[in-house]
């Protein structure tokens, strides 16, 4: 059988199983496409049957979380947690809130974590969970009370050696704090903070954890320009988002002298032609993380920058309004289309960094490849957010904390270690394909390690 019937039939197959689940079955063709070719000549993998244990989790749980809200009205949602894949680890993947999470909604997320968490060459295997609740618009008790039902359905299933979440989209420093005093509380009391990631450096944390994610999309992107003979400098820079990813890859990319021209939310972006400085930026910061307005109110405080809002998700995003050098996708799957592609490539773009999971169709890659663009997928570009979580677990058990600048130095370090991957796996003619090398490096470490490891 040719590769590509192999290929095309193993996805039908897949499809067939789980015909809702849209987002897992693009995750896993992705890397499908990329590495059926090496499983097809190593016998080792065939027998083992690598690629169909892969697309199926280890374990996955889903529970009722019943809680109260400030009038005291009882609310339920739905939690989950897909336990993936731990080869090379303990599992390890952040928790998402937010009204649009399902089952197949995680499964792609965990499924992309494996492959994630094994190029930053760490021990680490591959999670995701999360639940239909949505934080915006609740107060504090309401998210602390959702909070402490929700752990209390998910404690058995995690802890230090054996499952740790983080955050994600919205679950911030606020949830993180509120689960991590719930998981103490169910656990006796215990203080176990590898448990879970993402806490304050004074509970647990590590510095760096919260601009992690940016930085490290900067730091990869900054490695795909070198190859090319280009530096951030002087480049249009647009950014979709709003939360930590976009907030820290807009810091480093002004310091490294680009124009950020963009940043957006839910309910539409901001254009500043003149580009972001730091103090617009700090508002920003405060605007979202503290008191947790709307971006709109960013054109409002500023004079010269627009607003640009429509009863479309399209029309929300920059992609085809604003013309940049640079486009960093941070903010949920699946947020470029084809057109958007189109419009990137017709307006001049030359790289596009995945600060989001997933957030090109794979349409959309096909049309920044045929162009020649510069492509950094998400499995690659935003790994530094759980490289610093493995960071944390390993500050956590040694009980030594790192510097600012020791954190940050590893980070760096973790990235180009990423980029040196993707090239050795992902060269192709004297051109990088970053897609092949991140699916290809990451799959081989752990496909090695279920191979040793038997059944």
């Amino acid at each position: 059988m040719k590769c590509s019937e192999g290929i095309s039939k193993f996805i039908l197959d897949l499809s067939e199983k789980y015909p809702s689940q849209t987002e897992f079955i693009q995750a896993v063709e992705e890397v499908v496409r990329s590495v059926y070719p090496i499983v097809k000549e190593n016998s080792i993998y065939r027998k083992h049957k690598i690629l169909e244990r892969l697309v199926e989790p280890d374990r996955s749980v889903s529970f009722r979380v019943d809680w109260t809200d400030d009038k005291g009205q009882v609310r339920t949602n739905r939690g989950y947690r897909v336990q993936f894949n731990n080869a090379l680890g303990p599992y390890k993947g952040g928790l998402r809130f937010h009204p649009t999470v399902n089952l197949g909604i995680l499964k792609f997320l965990g499924f992309e974590q494996i492959f994630k968490n094994s190029l930053t060459g760490q021990s680490l295997g591959g999670a995701k969970g999360g639940s239909d609740f949505n934080p915006m618009g609740k107060s504090d008790l309401e998210v602390m009370r959702f909070c402490n039902s929700f752990m209390e359905k998910l404690h058995r299933e995690i802890g230090p050696d054996r499952d740790t979440p983080a955050g994600d989209i919205g679950v911030g420093l606020r949830e993180i704090g509120y689960l991590f005093g719930s998981f103490r509380r169910y656990e006796n009391d215990l203080f176990l903070p590898s448990a879970i990631t993402g806490k304050g450096p004074d509970w647990g944390g590590s510095l760096l954890r919260p601009e992690a994610t940016g930085y490290g999309l900067i730091l990869f992107l900054e490695e795909m320009l070198k190859v090319v003979n280009h530096s951030l400098s002087g480049k249009r820079v647009c950014i979709s988002g709003s939360g930590n990813v976009a907030q820290y890859a807009a810091e480093m990319a002004i310091e490294s002298g680009a124009k950020v021209l963009t940043m957006s939310d839910s309910s539409g972006f901001i254009f500043d032609k003149n580009g972001l400085s730091k103090d617009k930026l700090k508002f920003i910061m405060l605007l979202k993380n503290e008191q947790r307005g709307r971006i709109k109110q960013f054109a409002d405080e500023f004079d010269g920058v627009e607003y640009l809002t429509g009863s479309s998700d399209d029309s929300r995003r920059p992609w085809r309004y604003v013309k940049c050098d640079i486009a960093l996708p941070c903010a949920t799957q699946n947020e470029i289309n084809e057109d958007d592609a189109g419009a990137l490539v017709e307006n001049g773009v030359m790289a596009v960094a995945e600060g989001a999971n997933m957030p090109s169709t794979k349409e959309a890659i096909r049309v920044f490849k045929s162009a020649g663009v510069l492509f950094g997928p998400a499995k690659a570009a935003n790994a530094g957010g759980v490289a610093v979580s493995g960071f944390e677990m390993s500050q956590d058990k040694s009980g030594v904390r790192w510097t600012r600048a020791e954190v940050l130095a590893k980070l760096r370090d973790t990235m180009l270690e990423i980029h040196k991957r993707c090239t050795e796996f992902g060269t192709r003619s004297g051109c990088i394909d970053y897609v092949e090398g991140s699916n290809i490096a990451g799959f081989k470490r752990v496909a090695d390690a279920m191979v040793a490891q038997g059944l």
